[in-house]
């Protein structure tokens, strides 16, 4: 369990001492909090000495009276704001004083308790704050942890464009300086790898493009009846210079109805990256096999091929953000490591799962489980 802090300030023994029993075995609870939270209570007579707790003990929770001998509740109350401590405060007060109680919410309090209050009463407001207090808790967790993510996010990224800016740049050094030669065919092999660069970077911004689509351009209206067997022949057509480079063979197998109702650009995005994955990593000569099957409930996607593998160990983070499998086979082969990632958040969009299957230098299997009947997400944060 935690324990919050809260500080009583009133001139009224009965008031301090019947907080103090009343939150002694009091704890708040609910289904969306993660612990329980109990109470440890201190008190003060006099706004002085509450000033002089509050700034030895930092309480959470605040119970103050207004009307008190020397400093009055309100002036406590702007002290704690200038100080900017963190502290909620309800007000202790009677119906004659409604109108200070009002001042004093307007002035950071959350809340005022009526004299004379009942256990229920008092109860209530302790309970209401508690929870207050665990909701801006997690707020202020997500928050940081939304920074944080930015933050990795971008430094990945500011890595995987320097690189090949990097690298363009001293190819462009060397051909302005004729370091290999006068003639341009000297410079062949640099011009080469300068494309595959642009290429690459290329790849990144259309994956960036694709992951700020899914997070931001969710859209109703999108959704359609897709013919996924179409999507995959055009998908295959995009590839086929590739696979005709690589001397892999795609074949198609429509074993069951292939119609189903999406956003066809997320279908795109999900063929787009599955079929190009089957021939990039594949094997010279190879073959990738891509069926479309379907049940009364569900599309079964699967994309098959006979390349180079992945291991157990890579496959545990296949679909984080910028993963790629980096060893002596694929370090020729360029990608921004989002493509996975990307997939796997617009299945996910539409309640789907994917599934991998993989043995190094033999081949590796895809499956994509789509249900028919399920509502896709609005978004994906």
């Amino acid at each position: 369990m935690a324990v919050l802090k809260v500080l009583v300030i009133d001139d009224e023994p009965g008031i301090r001492s019947g907080v103090t029993r009343i939150l002694g075995n009091f704890h708040v609870t609910y289904p969306f909090m993660d612990e329980d939270y109990t109470f440890e209570v201190m008190t003060a007579a006099s706004g002085e000495e509450g000033i002089s707790i509050i700034d030895k003990d930092k309480p959470d929770i605040l119970l103050l009276d207004n009307k008190l001998p020397g400093m009055q509740g309100v002036e406590v109350l702007e002290y704690i704001r200038e100080k900017k401590y963190d502290i909620a405060t309800a007000m202790i007060t009677s119906y004659a004083s409604l109108d200070v109680a009002i001042k004093a919410t307007r002035d950071g309090a959350t809340d005022f308790i009526p004299k004379p209050f009942t256990p229920q009463e008092l109860k209530s407001s302790v309970e209401n704050i508690s929870k207050q207090l665990y909701l801006k808790k997690v707020t202020n967790k997500l928050a940081e942890d939304g920074k944080k993510i930015r933050s990795q996010f971008l430094s990945v990224l500011s890595h995987e464009l320097k690189a090949p800016l990097n690298a363009l740049e001293g190819y462009l050094r060397m051909m302005h300086e004729k370091q290999a030669g006068d003639k341009i065919d000297d410079y062949a092999n640099q011009i080469d790898r300068s494309l595959q660069r642009i290429q690459g970077m290329r790849n990144l911004i259309m994956d960036l493009l694709d992951f700020t689509k899914i997070r931001l351009e969710r859209k109703d209206e999108k959704i359609q009846k897709v013919d996924l067997a179409e999507v995959a022949k055009d998908a295959i057509i995009t590839v086929q210079p590739y696979a005709i480079q690589m001397e892999v063979s795609i074949n198609l197998d429509v074993r069951n109805d292939s119609l189903f109702m999406a956003d066809p650009e997320d279908m795109e995005i999900i063929f787009n990256n599955l079929i190009s994955n089957a021939v990039k990593y594949n094997r010279f000569g190879g073959n990738a096999e891509i069926s479309i099957d379907s049940t009364d409930n569900e599309v079964i996607l699967t994309f098959s091929d006979t390349g180079i593998g992945i291991s157990p160990e890579d496959r545990e983070n296949l679909f984080k953000d910028f993963m790629r499998v980096k060893n002596e086979r694929t370090k020729n082969i360029s990608g921004s490591g989002l493509g996975l990632s990307i997939v796997r958040k617009v299945i996910e969009l539409y309640h789907g799962e994917i599934k991998v299957e993989s043995t190094p230098d033999v081949g590796t299997k895809f499956i994509v489980i789509l249900p028919k009947n399920a509502q896709p997400l609005p978004e994906i944060i």
